[in-house]
C-alpha cells in the first residue's frame, strides 16, 4: 500500500488542523498550566471536536461515529502534536473506544460507545503498575465474589484518570504476574465504592492518574471480552495506542523542525544568516530525514492496524521506536539552535521537549520497542 494519504484522509487532515490552530493554539495549553486548571482541557473545546466528528472517529457509524480506522486516529492526533492541544482523544477517542469496539458485547457498546462519540463520555485504559510500560506484569488481581469480582491492587500514569467516566481496568484473575495468560478487562465505574483517584499533572502539564482499588466489587457484566483471555485484546488495543502515539510525535517534531528552520533564516550572527552555516545546515538536513523516516514508518504501523492488528506487532515497534527517537532529536536540536531562550519557559520549544518526554514512555519506550523486537525475531 502507498505510504501517502488518500484525498479523503487529506481533507481530514486539513479539517483538524484547521480546527486546533484556530482553537487550541499553544496558547491554550499554557493558560490551562498557569490556572492550574482542574480538568486539564477544555470540556467546550472538546464538545465542538466531538461536533466536528473527530470523537467518533474509531466508533461504528451504527453508534454515531465514522467507522474509519488508525489511519484516521493517526491524522488527528499528528495535528494535535503541532499544537500540544490538551484533549481526551487519546484515552477516550483511540484506547477506549477501541477497547469497546474490539471486545464490548452488543449491551456495552450501546451504552458507551454513542456517548464517546457525541463527547459526553471520558473513558480511560488503565494498565501499567509501576513506572515503567510492562503489560504483562500486571498482578492487580480479580477474584470471584459472588456473581461478580472483586478488585484489589492500584494502577500508574493512567491517562485523565482523574476526569475519566469509565475505566477500562486489565486484572488478573488467573496465572502470576509476568505471565501473558490470565489477564482480563473490566469496566469500572470510578465512583464506585473502593476506588481512589489521585490526579498526577505530568511534566508536560498534561494529566494522568494513580487509581487505587481496595476490594472494589463489579459484576459479571463488567467484564470486556472473555475471562483470562485478555491478553490478546490488551494488545491491540496498546498496539493502536502505540501508533497513533507516534503519530503524534511525528507531528510534534515536525512543528519543532520547522519552528527551528524559520529561525535560523532570522537570527544573526557575525553579521551573517546562522542558517548559512554549513554545520547547522547539516543538522538540520538530518533531523528533516530522520523525521520523514518516522513519518512513513508510522503511517505503515497505521496502515498495518487496519488491514490486520494480529500482524501489526512489528511495524507498531519500529514506528514507535523510531517516532521516539526523532522526536528527542528534534527537540534537542531545536533547544541547542535556539540558543539561551531555547531553555527559557517562555519559548515554546521547552513545551514540546516536554511532552516528547511523555510520549516517550507511554506504552513503551525505544527500549521496551527494541526487546520487544527482538524477542519476537529470537535474537
Amino acid at each position: 500500500m502507498p505510504l501517502v494519504l488518500t484525498e479523503e484522509q487529506s481533507m481530514l487532515r486539513d479539517s483538524a488542523r484547521g480546527f486546533i490552530n484556530e482553537k487550541a493554539p499553544i496558547a491554550h495549553l499554557r493558560k490551562m498550566r498557569d490556572d492550574r486548571d482542574a480538568t486539564g482541557f477544555s470540556r467546550d473545546l472538546w464538545k465542538g471536536f466531538a461536533e466536528m466528528g473527530f470523537a467518533g472517529l474509531l466508533v461504528p457509524e451504527n453508534f454515531g461515529g465514522s467507522g474509519l480506522g488508525a489511519v484516521e486516529a493517526g491524522i488527528v492526533l499528528e495535528e494535535i502534536g503541532r499544537n500540544l492541544m490538551p484533549s481526551p482523544f487519546l484515552s477516550t477517542a483511540v484506547l477506549a473506544a477501541s477497547a469497546l469496539v474490539r471486545g464490548g458485547s452488543a449491551e456495552q457498546q450501546a451504552a458507551y460507545l454513542p456517548k464517546i462519540a457525541d463527547g459526553s463520555l471520558i473513558a480511560t485504559l488503565a494498565v501499567d503498575e509501576g513506572a515503567k510500560h510492562k503489560p504483562t506484569n500486571i498482578a492487580m488481581q480479580a477474584v470471584r465474589a459472588g456473581n461478580g469480582f472483586k478488585l484489589n491492587g492500584a494502577k500508574a500514569l493512567v491517562v485523565d484518570g482523574h476526569v475519566a467516566d469509565l475505566l477500562i481496568v486489565a486484572a488478573r484473575t488467573s496465572g502470576n504476574a509476568g505471565e501473558r495468560g490470565g489477564l482480563t478487562l473490566f469496566l469500572v465505574d470510578p465512583k464506585a465504592k473502593g476506588v481512589s483517584v489521585e490526579r498526577t499533572v505530568m511534566v508536560d502539564a498534561h494529566n494522568a492518574a494513580r487509581i487505587a482499588f481496595d476490594n472494589v466489587e463489579v459484576s459479571a457484566d463488567a467484564v470486556l471480552g472473555e475471562i483470562d483471555q485478555g491478553g490478546d485484546l490488551l494488545d491491540a488495543v496498546l498496539n493502536i495506542g502505540r501508533g497513533v502515539v507516534a503519530s503524534e510525535m511525528v507531528g510534534l517534531s515536525d512543528e519543532v523542525f520547522n519552528r527551528t528552520v524559520t529561525y535560523l533564516k532570522e537570527r544573526k550572527q557575525f553579521g551573517k544568516l546562522i542558517g548559512e552555516f554549513q554545520a547547522l545546515q547539516h543538522r538540520a538536513a538530518q533531523l528533516y530525514i530522520d523525521i520523514e523516516i518516522s513519518r512513513a514508518a508510522t503511517l505503515k504501523a497505521l496502515q498495518a492496524l487496519d488491514q490486520d492488528a494480529a500482524k501489526a506487532d512489528h511495524a507498531v515497534s519500529v514506528a514507535k521506536a523510531h517516532a521516539g527517537g526523532t522526536a528527542t532529536r528534534a527537540v534537542q536540536e531545536g533547544v541547542q539552535m535556539h540558543g539561551g531562550m531555547g531553555m527559557t519557559d517562555q519559548f515554546d520549544i521547552g513545551l514540546f521537549m516536554k511532552r516528547a518526554r511523555v510520549c516517550q514512555e507511554l506504552f513503551g519506550d525505544n527500549n521496551f520497542h527494541a526487546e520487544r523486537l527482538a524477542e519476537a525475531r529470537q535474537y
